[in-house]
C-alpha cells in the first residue's frame, strides 16, 4: 500500500512579498509532516512536497487560499516510502534557473498541448521535439525521436539554443519537461527569439504518463524524479532506477553490480568526477546511516550534490 501523497506543483505569478511568505508555509508543512521542497521568488512557486494524505491536503488548501496562489494546480502520485527527508522553503531569484533576463511565462509562452493531443503533434513530420531536461535524466527515458540537448543544467539550453538554429528550421517546436514548469521558461525564451509555433506537453511528462494508456504511448523508459523514487513509469508506478548517493544519478541493477559503484560512495557516471579525499568522506557519511540504521534512527545528514545544484524542476522536483 503507498501510503505517501506527493504533489508537483508551480505557478508562475507576480510575488513581491515571497519572502513573507517562508516562514508561514513552513510552519503549516511542519505542522502536518509534510516535507520536500518549496521554492519561492517573485516570478512565483515550484516545487515537490509528500506526507500522509491528510496533512498534504492541508497544506494545498493553505497554499490555494493565499490570493496570488488562485487556481494553483498540482500533480500528485503515490509513493510507498517516504519520498523526502526534511522540509525546505527557499528563497530564491527564479522559480526555475535558465538566467536569462526578462523572460517572463507570464507575457509570452508556448501553446499548451494536452497529453491526448501529443502524439499527433510529435508525430507530424513539420514538428522536431526537443528534451529540456539534462542528460541524467534523457538517459533513462525520454519520447522516441526526442532530440536531447545533452546539457547539464538548464542554463545551458539558451546557449544549445543557439547554437542549433539550423535544427530548428521546422515549422514546429514542441518542447517537454517533467512536470512543465522548465517548457515554460523555454517556450517563452524560443518565442523571444522570433519562433512562432512553440508548443509544449501541459503537465509535463508526469500528466503523460499519468493519462496515455501505455500501449498507446510514445514515451520510452522511466522518467526521472528528484526525490527518493528517483523513476516513475506509465501510471506513475515507481520505477526500478536506484539513486547514487554521490551524485544523485540514478543507477540501475546492472550498473550497481559495476565494480566503480560503491554505496554511498561512487557510480559508473561519478567515480572519476571525485577526488579520494571526497570518497573517503562520502564513505563515512554511508558508515554512519548504516549506523543510524541498525539503531533505528533517521540519518537526515546526507548531502545531496546535484540535488543541490539541480534546477528547481527539481526540487520539483521537476
Amino acid at each position: 500500500m503507498s501510503n505517501y501523497l506527493v504533489a508537483a506543483l508551480y505557478k508562475f505569478v507576480r510575488l513581491p512579498d515571497y519572502e513573507a511568505l517562508q516562514a508561514p508555509i513552513a510552519e503549516i508543512c511542519n505542522e502536518n509532516n509534510v516535507k520536500g521542497t518549496l521554492l519561492l521568488a517573485a516570478e512565483g512557486i515550484n516545487g515537490t512536497i509528500a506526507g500522509p494524505e491528510a496533512g498534504l491536503r492541508k497544506v494545498l488548501a493553505y497554499l490555494g487560499n493565499i490570493p496570488a496562489f488562485k487556481g494553483l494546480v498540482h500533480k500528485e502520485s503515490w509513493a510507498e516510502k517516504e519520498p523526502f527527508l526534511r522540509m525546505k522553503v527557499r528563497l530564491k531569484k527564479e522559480i526555475v534557473t535558465m538566467g536569462v533576463e526578462g523572460i517572463d511565462p507570464n507575457k509570452v509562452v508556448g501553446t499548451y498541448v494536452k497529453p491526448e493531443d501529443w502524439n499527433a503533434l510529435i508525430s507530424d513530420p513539420d514538428t522536431i521535439l526537443v528534451d529540456t531536461r539534462n542528460d541524467y535524466e534523457v538517459a533513462i527515458g525520454t519520447f522516441k525521436g526526442a532530440v536531447d540537448p545533452k546539457t547539464k543544467s538548464f542554463r545551458e539550453f539558451p546557449a544549445w539554443a543557439e547554437e542549433n538554429k539550423d535544427l530548428l528550421k521546422k515549422p514546429k517546436i514542441a518542447m517537454f519537461c517533467t512536470g512543465g514548469i522548465r517548457c515554460e521558461k523555454s517556450t517563452a525564451y524560443m518565442k523571444e527569439q522570433g519562433y512562432e509555433e512553440v508548443y509544449h506537453l501541459e503537465g509535463g511528462i508526469l500528466k503523460y504518463l499519468e493519462e496515455i494508456p501505455e500501449d498507446k504511448s510514445l514515451w520510452e523508459g522511466d522518467c526521472f524524479v528528484f526525490d527518493e523514487r528517483v523513476s516513475v513509469r506509465h501510471g506513475l508506478e515507481e520505477g526500478d532506477y536506484h539513486m547514487c548517493r554521490a551524485c544523485r544519478r540514478p543507477v540501475s541493477e546492472e550498473e550497481m553490480a559495476m565494480p566503480e559503484f560503491v554505496e554511498g560512495v561512487s557510480c559508473p557516471y561519478c567515480h572519476e568526477e571525485t577526488t579520494e579525499e571526497q570518497k573517503e568522506r562520502f564513505a563515512e557519511r554511508q558508515r554512519q546511516i548504516m549506523l543510524s540504521k541498525k539503531r533505528g534512527e533517521k540519518h537526515i545528514g546526507i548531502t545531496r550534490p546535484r540535488l543541490e545544484k539541480a534546477d528547481a524542476e527539481q526540487a520539483v522536483k521537476e
